[in-house]
């Protein structure tokens, strides 16, 4: 099927080649999915991250930790949720999404994607 190198996913085709899919991008695609649910207010990162944001580095996978290993995803993410917002539902949302987007955008299979609510925005501060 493939082979993992260190931040990205090898496809090999007899045929055509091959194609690497950064780790990054997988989580880019996470990120993307999980901001598109309602109730999601915002990614969670580190300081540091935030920091590297406003320098001009790429932060859309801010929040997301992605494991790759014999072509078999682990995603986990930290979320800001809206206030008012069920917890339970957005999370299963964000699980449903971000699942479906990496199946489909990268032929990956998905085993996990863990949400950690890292904190909860009001809806006046937005």
């Amino acid at each position: 099927m493939g082979k993992e190198e260190r931040g990205a996913y090898t496809i090999q085709d007899e045929e055509l080649g091959q194609v690497q899919i950064a780790d990054e991008v997988v989580a880019i695609i996470a990120g993307l999915a999980a901001m598109e649910v309602d109730g999601v207010s915002s990614m969670a990162g580190t300081s540091t991250r935030d920091l590297l944001s406003k320098l001009g580095k790429k932060n859309l996978a801010k929040g997301v930790r992605v494991d790759v290993l014999d072509g078999v995803v682990t995603v986990s993410l930290a979320l800001n949720l809206r206030f008012g917002k069920n917890i339970m539902e957005v999370s299963s949302k964000v699980q449903e999404k971000v699942k479906t987007a990496i199946e489909n955008m990268t032929g990956l299979t998905v085993a996990d994607v863990n949400v950690k609510v890292a904190g909860v925005d009001d809806a006046e501060s937005e």
